[in-house]
């Protein structure tokens, strides 16, 4: 008589993650300790994609080589399911490896500078393929077979990405962003063998997935409430995670609903945003306060002399009168007419200029709110004198 097989015990998530944690912490030196939880949720997260309507990228960046991005992949890649390992890989290689027999794979693309850093040239169809793969709906149409019939291949996966200097925005946006520094000569990390350590981690990978099994009933269909300001797009990037959290239990849902803010606020504090709204920002903030017009010649003077500003070397060459009417009349006033120059009248005559009231739709629209430091900066000394 067959003895009838035992349920497994069921999995203390919250010990879990602590464990998954812990690992990481033994090889890897991040910057904050929100960036150990982020980080500790989306390996788990990668259990679960088929639960969520999107997926976010995990992005360690950093300025300099020797940062430790290699190694944090390296880590990641022993507690995530199906880790595929690339670089310089084209987007035809991704999409077929995601539609391919063997499952969906979790993508772990190191030196990712080499496809979107300066060097790089045109990556769209890549940057596509991430951008859509964001979504559980996203797809890649690809025209097959001798008919060239066109045929939709699925995009949705999970991927981590390391590299130098920054993203496109459109990635950056759908990303959880770790911005790595080298260790400095008080932190000491365990060296990383991988024919010992991978054991380790694949260990833990397993665990994960029988969490995940577990707690699929949880977290499929789920809305974690989100902390004071997480909304939009940054909402769409934390939403699996505290769902998570919340399912994991213990101190996680704290723990992660704190990271949600210190990493959104970060990153809001390095997105500088378009050029677009770089010069928006720098016109109400830096040329037309406390006045309400000013000539075109008056406006470049003072915005090519702003310190750490691009105007004065935009390729080569700084701002000019064409140049500031193309950016601006992109953007509409709150009549819904672009943005142009009108006539000023000044003590010299008549000069073509702009106009703050014009400009109050898009920067309420685009910018961020001002700061009381950047609202008290004067006005540029060599336009004082213009007598408008």
């Amino acid at each position: 008589m067959s003895t009838p097989a035992q349920t497994p015990a069921p999995i203390d998530g919250a010990a879990l993650l602590d464990q998954v944690e812990a690992f990481h912490r033994r090889f890897n030196i991040f910057p904050t300790e929100a960036a150990y939880v982020a980080v500790t949720l989306w390996d788990a997260h990668a259990h679960l994609l088929d639960c969520f309507d999107s997926t976010p990228r995990l992005a360690f960046l950093s300025p300099e080589p020797g940062s430790g991005k290699s190694r944090a992949l390296e880590i990641v890649e022993t507690l995530v399911p199906r880790p595929m390992v690339a670089v310089n890989a084209s987007a035809a290689a991704l999409f077929r490896a995601v539609s391919g027999p063997d499952g969906r794979p979790t993508i772990l693309f190191d030196e990712i500078d080499t496809v979107f850093g300066p060097k790089a040239g045109d990556n769209e169809e890549l940057r596509g393929f991430l951008n859509a793969g964001h979504r559980r709906t996203g797809v890649t149409y690809r025209c097959v077979g001798d008919t060239q019939t066109v045929t939709p291949f699925p995009s949705y996966t999970a991927v981590a990405v390391a590299g130098l200097g920054s993203l496109p925005d459109t990635i950056l946006t759908r990303a959880v962003i770790i911005r790595m520094r080298r260790r400095a000569r008080n932190e000491q990390i365990e060296p990383f063998r991988a024919r010992i350590h991978e054991k380790e981690g694949h260990a833990l990978c397993d665990r994960l997935a029988q969490w995940a099994e577990q707690a699929r009933g949880w977290v499929m269909g789920a809305w974690p409430e989100m902390p004071d300001g997480v909304s939009d797009r940054p909402a769409d990037v934390w939403e699996g995670l505290l769902a998570i959290a919340d399912a994991a239990g213990g101190d996680w849902p704290r723990r992660a609903r704190e990271a949600c803010v210190t990493l959104v606020e970060a990153s809001r504090a390095n997105d500088k945003g378009s050029l677009g709204i770089r010069l928006l920002t720098d016109l109400r903030d830096h040329v037309l306060i406390g006045i309400d017009r000013l000539p075109t010649i008056a406006i470049l003077d003072r915005l090519n002399s702003l310190d750490d500003a691009p105007w004065a070397d935009l390729n080569g060459k700084p701002l000019d009168n064409r140049r500031l009417s193309k950016m601006l009349g992109e953007y509409m006033t709150a009549d819904n007419d672009p943005i142009g120059s009108r006539n000023i009248r000044t003590a010299g005559g008549v000069l073509k200029g702009f106009f703050a009231k014009d400009l109050e739709d898009a920067w309420a629209r685009y910018c961020p709110p001002p700061t009381p430091a950047t609202s008290a900066t004067a006005l540029h000394p060599r336009s004082e004198a213009l007598n408008l």
